[in-house]
C-alpha cells in the first residue's frame, strides 16, 4: 500500500477542531491556496494535498487507466481522508475539484459536513439550446491539440484568459508557471478528463449542504452554469462574486475568504 501522505504530498496545518480540506483545480497544486489558507488556520485544522500527477505528488503513482475519469481523483480524496481518519469535513474545491468533492461525498457522505465550490461546473461543453457550458467541442479539441503540440504556448495562451485580471500581471505569470510545471502528458490527460466529463446526472444524488461561488465574469464557467448547479443541487446557496476570472482565491482572496466565512457561520 502506497503511503498516501507522501503520494499526495499531504500537509496538515492549523489549530482548530473542525477540518477544512482544500482541493486544487486542474493545472495547479496546493500552493494555490496560499492567499486563503492562513485566514482559516486559527480556527480550523487545514488539510492540503496534491492530486497524483500534480505539484509535488508522486508522479510514479500516476496511471492513465486510473485517472481517465474523475473517479480516480475522487479516490485520491477518499484515500487522504481515510489516511487521516477524517469525518465531517468542510471540503473546499476549486473548479474541477468541486465535482470531485461532490462525487466523493456521494460515495462517503459521512466524511463530509459542507461542500464549498469555487467556479464549479458539472459540464464544460455546450449542448445545443438545452445547456450552456461555455465551450464547443471544437474549442476543447483545439486546446487539447495545442497542449500536445506546444505546451508552453498553450500555457501562455490560457493563463491570461483564465485569470482574467490584466491589471495583476504577476498573478497571470504565477498561473502560467503552475501550468508549465506540470507534466505535459499528465496535464493533457487531466484536461481531457476535466473538459469532457459530464456529471449533471450525479447532482440529484448529492445531499451535503453546498455553497456555489460563481465569479461575475468567468471565461471558463459562464453565469448560467452557477444557476444550473443551484437549481439542481438541493440544499445549495449561490453567491455571485464581484471577482472576475476563474481563480478568485488568487485574484480576490479577501472576497473569497469573506464569503466562505459568512457561509460557515
Amino acid at each position: 500500500m502506497t503511503n498516501v501522505m507522501t503520494r499526495n504530498n499531504v500537509k496538515v496545518i492549523g489549530a482548530g477542531e473542525q477540518i477544512i480540506v482544500f482541493a486544487h483545480g486542474f493545472g495547479c497544486d496546493q500552493s494555490m491556496w496560499q492567499y486563503i489558507a492562513p485566514s482559516f488556520e486559527g480556527d480550523y485544522r487545514i488539510v492540503l494535498f496534491d492530486y497524483v500527477g500534480s505539484g509535488n505528488s508522486d508522479l510514479q503513482a500516476y496511471r492513465a487507466e486510473k485517472y481517465n475519469s474523475l473517479h480516480g481523483y475522487v479516490q485520491d480524496v477518499l484515500d487522504v481522508m481515510e489516511a487521516l481518519e477524517l469525518r465531517d469535513v468542510i471540503f473546499v474545491g476549486h473548479s474541477v475539484s468541486s465535482m470531485i468533492g461532490m462525487l466523493a461525498s456521494i460515495k462517503r457522505p459521512e466524511y463530509f459536513n459542507k461542500l464549498i465550490m469555487i467556479g464549479p461546473s458539472p459540464r464544460y461543453l455546450n449542448e445545443g439550446e438545452h445547456y450552456v457550458g461555455g465551450f464547443d467541442l471544437s474549442d476543447i479539441n483545439e486546446l487539447l491539440d495545442m497542449m500536445e503540440m506546444n505546451f508552453t504556448g498553450w500555457a501562455s495562451f490560457l493563463a491570461p484568459i483564465a485569470m482574467n485580471n490584466p491589471d495583476l500581471p504577476q498573478l497571470t505569470k504565477e498561473l502560467e508557471q503552475s501550468f508549465i510545471s506540470t507534466d505535459p502528458v499528465i496535464a493533457r490527460e487531466f484536461a481531457e478528463v476535466t473538459f469532457l466529463s459530464d456529471h449533471r446526472s450525479d447532482l440529484s444524488e448529492s445531499t451535503i449542504p453546498t455553497l456555489i461561488m460563481q465569479c461575475s465574469d468567468d471565461s471558463i464557467v459562464p453565469l448560467q452554469v452557477g444557476e444550473y448547479l443551484h437549481s439542481h443541487l438541493k440544499n445549495s446557496t449561490l453567491r455571485i462574486m464581484e471577482a472576475k476570472g476563474h481563480y478568485p482565491h488568487i485574484s480576490h482572496p479577501v472576497e473569497t475568504i469573506t464569503l466562505i466565512k459568512e457561509y460557515l457561520q
